[in-house]
Parts: structure tokens; C-alpha cells; sequence
């Protein structure tokens, strides 16, 4: 039988008739991974003073499921790094997951710490996470996380998988960086029954990469690998970004997301929340609601009447360009500041 969901109190409807479904919160922007195209190699972190309590996101996500947010996703930097994070896991899970309140309750991750976390995940609801992946290459893993371990991660895939989790992997294919392993990473994941989706970088805060030589469309990728393979488009949604296909020839899913070569913003469905309560709108603009200060200074009516004005402001979509004349990064703050 399928539940029946009352109506929200008020939807979150934007002013092009969008309705925002999917919550994204970074409870840190800490990581133990220096990724080259996310952070600098010496990241200054947010003194915890500035960061929301786990009371406090669970105030400011049930006031997003109120409205009709059905997906939430935990994000950082690395969400599993955060001290207790599963006291804030499990409170989402019981007060709005088990009732029914949320259709889904996910997480992006580097996979660092996963073989810690994946059975207690698996037991409070979480059904699938998003593993950040770039390499199957030992020291390129190294040279591109400045720091990380492949066999680690590794170990965390496989237990996510023994969890029960389903797992996606994400990709960033950068020019000469990892392009020559995208069929490879393509059928190790079809392989063991993971999906894939690549993802073109995004040009957030000064990061080491040269992003005008290392950008690679999607569009090219897709074309190359469709001499290889035969992909074909599905309906699939998860309420992301990403558009999917099927590769006949391993039965696995293959998503793109493409900010470049595809805007993808006249369906955007998603906001973020940054681990210090400001609220964003578009991933690729710079307009931004203080959900922090709201809730502080005026409590819930203050948080219901914050959100309202954050649907005004949401905007028709980003700005993003990668040129010759175009090397400076889109926006300054990084992307573990807003969470992927």
C-alpha cells in the first residue's frame, strides 16, 4: 500500500514555477581529502563557533519537509568526518524518514570513512550513497587527493555494498588528468552493479588545476564512448542534475551532468545549505538567504518567512563559462564550502 503524504504547509514554488523538492546540507566544509580541483592544498576551516548545530539543522530541515522537501542529502567536505554524525542521522532518520515525511535520505562521500559508518547507515534508512571517485590508479588517487588512499576507499565501496547500500560512483573526468579512464572506471562500476556519473568541473574558488586546459565537455565524452558502446537515453530521476543512459553492453546506468555543455537549470529542483546556515539558491550564483540568523534572531516564524524570500531570490539558473579569457574561478568560495 502506498503511504498517503499530506499536503505541505505552504510549497516552496520559485518565481519560474519551480518547485524546490531536494535540500542539500553540508554539515562541515572540513575534509580529510585535498582534492585539486575542490580545495586549496592549505584549506583555513570554519571555527566550529560558526558552525549549526545538529538542533539547529534539524529545525531548519524540518522546516524544508514541512514545505514539501522530499529528498535531503548530507554533504560536506566529508559528512562522515564530523564529529557525530550519526546522532544527526539518526534524529532526520526517525523524526522525518521513518514517518514517511521524507521520501529519501542520501549521502555524498569520499568514501574515507565509509567501512566505519555503512552498516549504521544501512540500519537507519539510508538506502544508496554517492561515492566520490576519480581514479582506480593508486598514485594518481594520491596526486589528486593530495593525501587520500585508494585501498581505503576501496574498502568502504565494498562495505557499503555488503550493507546492503545501493552505490553510485561519481566521477569528474578532467583533460589529461583522467580521461583515458573512463571506460575503465566505466566497466569496473557496471562490473559490480554500481552506477556511474561524470560530471564536468565546476569552476568554484582558486584551486591548483588550470581549468581551462583540464576542462573536458561531456558532450565530446559522450560522443567518444558512444563509438564503443551503445547508449541508450532513460527516464530515470533522482532528483539531481543528472540525465542517464543505459550501456547495452555492460546493463549499467551511466549519468552525465554537465553544466556546461548542457545547462540543466530549467528543472533545478535543489537548494543548499552550508554548514553555517546560509542558504543557496543556485550552486552558480552568489545569491544566498542567512537561515542561521533567521532562526537566532526570530525563531521559526523568522526561518518560515527566510524561506519565502529565498524562493524570490532563487535565480533562472547559472553563469558558468570555461574559455581562453575565462581562467579565474566563477564564483571565490570553494565547492566543499557549499557541498557537492
Amino acid at each position: 500500500m502506498n503511504a498517503i503524504h499530506p499536503p505541505p504547509h505552504k510549497p516552496l514554488v520559485d518565481r519560474y514555477g519551480r518547485h524546490v523538492t531536494y535540500l542539500r546540507v553540508s554539515v562541515t566544509d572540513r575534509c580529510d581529502f585535498r582534492c585539486t580541483y575542490c580545495m586549496g592544498e592549505d584549506m583555513t576551516f570554519l571555527p566550529k563557533s560558526e558552525v549549526l548545530s545538529f538542533e539547529e539543522i534539524q529545525t531548519i530541515v524540518g522546516a524544508f519537509v514541512a514545505r514539501g522537501v522530499r529528498k535531503v542529502r548530507l554533504t560536506g567536505g566529508e559528512p562522515l568526518v564530523r564529529r557525530d554524525i550519526m546522532k544527526l542521522i539518526t534524529a532526520i532518520s526517525e523524526t522525518h524518514l521513518a514517518a514517511g515525511a521524507l521520501d529519501e535520505l542520501t549521502l555524498t562521500t569520499n568514501g574515507s570513512q565509509l567501512a566505519k559508518h555503512a552498516e549504521t547507515l544501512a540500519g537507519l534508512g539510508v538506502k544508496r550513497v554517492n561515492v566520490s571517485l576519480d581514479t582506480l590508479d593508486g598514485a594518481r588517487f594520491t596526486e589528486i587527493t593530495r593525501r587520500g588512499r585508494l585501498p581505503q576507499v576501496l574498502d568502504g565501496i565494498e562495505a557499503a555494498q555488503a550493507a546492503g547500500l545501493g552505490v553510485k560512483i561519481n566521477m569528474v573526468a578532467m583533460r589529461g588528468v583522467n580521461e583515458d579512464e573512463i571506460v575503465p572506471m566505466l566497466e569496473w562500476a557496471h562490473g559490480r552493479g554500481f552506477e556511474l556519473t561524470l560530471i564536468e568541473a565546476m569552476p568554484l574558488g582558486d584551486v591548483a588545476l588550470d581549468r581551462t586546459e583540464t576542462h573536458l565537455s561531456l558532450r565530446e565524452v559522450r560522443d567518444r564512448l558512444s563509438e564503443r558502446f551503445t547508449l541508450d537515453p532513460i527516464a530515470k530521476r533522482t532528483g539531481g542534475p543528472a540525465r542517464y543512459m543505459r550501456v547495452a553492453e555492460t546493463g549499467g546506468t551511466l549519468g552525465f551532468i554537465t553544466p556546461f555543455s548542457h545547462n540543466f537549470c530549467e528543472s533545478c529542483n535543489r537548494v543548499r545549505l552550508t554548514c553555517t546556515g546560509q542558504l543557496y539558491m543556485c550552486l552558480g550564483q552568489d545569491d544566498r538567504v542567512d537561515l542561521r540568523d533567521a532562526l537566532r534572531t526570530k525563531g521559526p516564524e523568522g526561518l518560515d518567512a527566510a524561506l519565502d524570500r529565498a524562493m524570490i531570490l532563487k535565480p533562472k539558473g547559472h553563469d558558468f563559462v570555461i574559455g581562453r579569457t575565462h581562467t579565474d574561478p566563477a564564483l571565490a568560495r570553494h565547492m566543499s564550502v557549499t557541498g557537492g
